[in-house]
C-alpha cells in the first residue's frame, strides 16, 4: 500500500543550507516531498498560501521576516513546523515553551529524522495542537507568566498558562506539575527541562522543586527553611538555594 508523501515547504535564505537540507530528505526522510522553496519570509508568505504544505521547514532568521513574520502572515493556514536555526536562548525558550519541533544549525541527520518522524506521527494521529497560534500568541505577550506552555503527557499534550502553575516536583525521568485548580499533571520531561523553560516568577528552591514565588504564602527559616504555598502544600527550601530564594523577595 502506498502512504501519500508529507508535502513540505523549505524557507530558508541560505543556498548551501537549502541543497544540503534537501538532500539530507531525500536520503534519509523518504516519506518527505519537497514541493516548494521560498529564500525568504516575504517569498514564503504567498507560496505557503499558495501550495498550503503539511509541512514547513523554517529558518528563524532571515532577511524580509524571520519565522515569526511567515508565521503571522500564515494565520488560518494549518501545518506542521521544523524551526531550523542557530542558537539563540530566546528563540530556543519560546520555540521549546510552544513544543515546537527544532533543529539547530548545522543540521543533525539524526535529529532531522527524529524530528520528521515525529511529525508524521502527528499527522498520522490528527493531533490538532496549533504550536504555531500558541507560538505568536506567546511572544506577543509581553508579562512572562501569562504566557502558555505546551506540557507532553503520557495521553498526549495539554496547555496551561504558566501563571497556573503553582509547583513542579522532580519524579524520575518525569515531572509533577500542580496547578491552582488543584490538580496535577504528570509530564515527560526532567525537572531540568523546566528549569530551563520557565521564567521569572518561578525558581528552583530545591533539587527535587520549582516554585512560582508568587503562589508563597509563608516562609519558615531553618537551615534552607521551607514555603508554604497558596495551596497549602509544604516546599523545603535547600541551604544551597537559600540566598537566591531569600533574594527574590527582598528589594
Amino acid at each position: 500500500m502506498n502512504i501519500p508523501k508529507i508535502r513540505s515547504v523549505i524557507v530558508e535564505d541560505e543556498t548551501a543550507a537549502r541543497e544540503t537540507l534537501k538532500n539530507y530528505l531525500a536520503k534519509y526522510c523518504p516519506q518527505i516531498s519537497v514541493v516548494g522553496e521560498a529564500h525568504h519570509g516575504r517569498m514564503a508568505i504567498p507560496l505557503l498560501h499558495e501550495l498550503q504544505p503539511q509541512l514547513v521547514f523554517l529558518d528563524v532568521e532571515m532577511p524580509f521576516g524571520n519565522a515569526f513574520d511567515v508565521l503571522e502572515g500564515c494565520e488560518g493556514l494549518h501545518f506542521e513546523t521544523i524551526f531550523v536555526t542557530a542558537y539563540s536562548e530566546y528563540s530556543l525558550r519560546a520555540l521549546n515553551q510552544s513544543a515546537a519541533y527544532y533543529l539547530l544549525k548545522p543540521i543533525s541527520i539524526e535529529e532531522l529524522v527524529t524530528a520528521v518522524n515525529k511529525v508524521q506521527e502527528q499527522l498520522h494521529k490528527q493531533e490538532l495542537l496549533d504550536r504555531n497560534r500558541i507560538l505568536l500568541q506567546n511572544l506577543k505577550e509581553p508579562a512572562p507568566e501569562k504566557r502558555q506552555v505546551i506540557l507532553p503527557t503520557l495521553e498526549g499534550f495539554e496547555v496551561v498558562k504558566m501563571e497556573d502553575i503553582i509547583r513542579l516536583r522532580g519524579n524520575g525521568n518525569f515531572t509533577d506539575i500542580y496547578l491552582k485548580d488543584g490538580s496535577k499533571k504528570m509530564v515527560c520531561r526532567f525537572l531540568k527541562h523546566f528549569a530551563e523553560l520557565l521564567p521569572e516568577p518561578f525558581m528552583r528552591v530545591h533539587r527535587s522543586h520549582i516554585i512560582n514565588t508568587r503562589c508563597v504564602a509563608i516562609y519558615n527559616k531553618g537551615n534552607g527553611g521551607h514555603v508554604t504555598l497558596t495551596d497549602g502544600s509544604e516546599v523545603e527550601i535547600s541551604a544551597s538555594y537559600k540566598e537566591m530564594f531569600l533574594k527574590n523577595f527582598i528589594h
